[in-house]
């Protein structure tokens, strides 16, 4: 039986919410709960989030969560906190900051998806510098360095109050503990950090960007902690408002994709990973492979030392839009668009049936799924969507088939990305999946069949959850530093089901994927001309 202090909690910010996990020390979840945080859009290509609102979001799940789970606070050992790439900007004095000139001051997260610095991302990749070949040579205007340069140069007012910059997860670490500590992983995966080298920091490249007051404007001066490591106990304040006692103790935290990786690789991390892909999947995708050695790939970020685990190399690839695609495909078509969150349950139970006769429902139909740019392995966050084979059919079959054809090309953008990690010295045959990609049949029945690799996924109901628990076990161990996440992780790694590819399918999606690639070399020939 599990002794009453061997309460973990796990705490998830993706995009649109907060949810938080309550998880025995072996794995079990107990109760989970979800509370939606504010989402402000002042113009195009422009995202923000406010901090003290999303802290709230946090607080709100939390105490949901416990009641469900029926746990007093004294029972709860240790948190862990994953969340999105944003970043948070915050004045000397701890005051939050407008990250858009006439912005109001509780807007103060430039959200992952904001894309106002593709600019200030292309001069990164122009200098060249070593830096860039640590994020597969290509500055991306979702990483943190280039929103600062933007900041800098369109919001000087803020930029000269700034005393500190986070990544979120580092954000909610600060706002529990009160100590300034940094993640290897925020730090080495979206700031430029390179966690292997001594010298973590390349000033000159920092200076060349325009950033020489990095140091100063984003608080960061001490060495950057390990994914898991003991960060803290709470402060009475944090406490009090999460509804937990001060004796608990705070994991250093993940972004939350890759925490859905640690969740769902758990079980794996003392073999070879090289032939296992961690897939996390909902409103954007993210695709994580470790391996012992550093592999540099063109157009896959990384490799990042000590990302997911101490020890170990990550390399990530990443599609922009995916089931926000779906949703945006949705909104487009004229069948569809008033049915919202119906039109994929529709989609899969008219769909799935029909895929099981045939693997190509729509032959002279083809999408490009760059509506949001291209992340991984083209790097162009410029690129642009294509939808090849339209007619006036408005019906329910027509949107059916633009349905699939755009879960067929996003399970394309997939196998480029298996590609150039398998051309690099990766083997991945293994797709452990996790998000809300699980709950579409038709997406898992097409990353099987498209990949020709066996989908794995986690028994647990919230693997993204499990990861960030698996962290809170890990600060429980500081004498262990070196092993404890990977022992906390083997510890509460949950059983899976394995969903195998149909060998049927493979030459119909051969043959599309040809097309796919085709697509893709006519848009940029279009583009040039």
């Amino acid at each position: 039986m599990t002794h009453p202090q061997n309460i973990l909690i796990g705490v998830d910010v993706g995009t649109g919410s907060a949810r938080a996990g309550i998880f025995r020390d072996d794995g079990t979840l107990l109760a989970s709960a979800a509370c939606p945080i504010a989402m402000n859009r002042p113009q195009a290509d422009f995202v923000e989030q406010d901090s003290e609102n999303i802290w709230s979001a946090v607080c709100q799940s939390i105490h949901e969560a416990l009641g469900k789970a029926a746990i007093r606070p004294e029972q709860v050992a240790a948190i862990g906190f994953d969340a999105t790439c944003s970043l948070v900007i915050r004045s000397t004095d701890n005051r939050p900051l407008p990250v858009s000139p006439d912005g109001s001051a509780n807007w103060d997260v430039i959200v992952w998806m904001d894309h106002r610095a593709v600019r200030e991302a292309e001069e990164c990749t122009k200098t060249g510098e070593k830096v860039l070949d640590y994020i597969g040579g290509t500055m991306s205007p979702e990483m943190e360095i280039p929103k600062l340069m933007w900041l800098k140069r369109h919001n000087p007012k803020v930029w000269a109050q700034m005393g500190a910059a986070y990544d979120l997860a580092d954000f909610l670490a600060f706002r529990a503990t009160g100590r300034d500590s940094r993640s290897c992983c925020t730090l080495t995966c979206k700031w430029t950090h390179l966690a292997h080298q001594d010298q973590p920091w390349d000033g000159g490249f920092l200076a060349q960007i325009g950033l020489d007051d990095f140091a100063a404007k984003t608080g960061i001066a001490r060495p950057a902690l390990s994914v898991g490591a003991d960060a803290g106990n709470l402060t009475a304040q944090a406490a009090s408002e999460l509804g937990l006692t001060s004796d608990c103790r705070v994991g250093t935290g993940l972004i939350d994709a890759h925490a859905g990786a640690l969740g769902t690789l758990g079980a794996h991390l003392q073999g070879n990973l090289d032939d296992r892909l961690a897939m996390i999947a909902g409103t954007s995708t993210c695709h994580m492979a470790l391996s012992a050695e550093a592999r540099f790939i063109k157009g896959v970020w990384g490799p990042y030392f000590g990302a997911i685990v101490p020890g170990m190399w990550l390399n990530e690839g990443g599609q922009s839009a995916t089931g926000a695609l779906l949703d945006h495909i949705v909104a487009l078509h004229p069948f569809a668009r008033d049915l919202g969150r119906e039109a994929h349950r529709l989609a899969a139970e008219k769909l799935l049936p029909r895929m099981r006769e045939t693997a190509d429902l729509a032959p002279r139909l083809h999408v490009l799924p760059d509506f949001h740019g291209n992340r991984s392995p083209l790097a162009d966050p410029e690129a642009l969507g294509v939808i090849s084979g339209l007619t006036l059919d408005q019906s329910e079959d027509s949107f059916l088939d633009l349905y699939w054809a755009t879960a067929c090309a996003i399970a394309y953008g997939t196998r480029h990305i298996i590609d150039a990690l398998n051309d690099a010295g990766y083997s991945i045959r293994h797709i452990h999946l996790s998000g809300g990609h699980t709950a579409s049949p038709v997406l898992v029945k097409l990353y099987a069949d498209v990949t020709n690799c066996d989908v794995v996924m986690s028994d647990c109901a919230e693997p993204v959850l499990l990861g960030s628990a698996m962290l809170a076990a890990a600060a429980l161990h500081p004498e262990n530093a070196n092993g404890a996440l990977e022992s906390a992780a083997r510890a509460m790694a949950a059983p899976e089901t394995v969903i195998m590819p149909d060998p049927a399918a493979r030459a119909d999606h051969d043959r599309r994927y040809a097309i796919f690639h085709r697509l893709h070399a006519h848009r940029q020939e279009i583009d040039g001309i």
